[in-house]
């Protein structure tokens, strides 16, 4: 049986859009959900003027990335983990 404290490692696709660009959304991934953040693919228009799409590598306790999830779903961003695309 795994530990409640083991780390986990799950990779996610999210889409920011421009009016979320002065947010710090993935730096509260970090700072408010205590979760490791790797940037792994980062698509953003020119001058930042479109929506952007970052794949990341979250790791963290399984409650910290279900915490982390909530929070991007609250701001009704979309997200996209690696168990429901086989292929991005």
């Amino acid at each position: 049986m795994a530990s409640e404290n083991a780390l986990i490692y799950q990779r996610i696709r999210v889409r920011i859009p421009k009016d979320y660009h002065q947010e710090p959304v993935i730096s509260r991934l970090v700072s408010d959900y205590g979760l490791t953040v790797n940037i792994k693919v980062a698509i953003l228009g020119r001058d930042a003027v479109g929506d952007g799409w970052f794949e990341l590598d979250l790791q963290g306790t399984e409650a910290q990335i279900q915490n982390g999830l909530i929070y991007l779903h609250e701001l009704d961003l979309e997200v996209w983990d690696d168990k429901k695309i086989s292929n991005w």
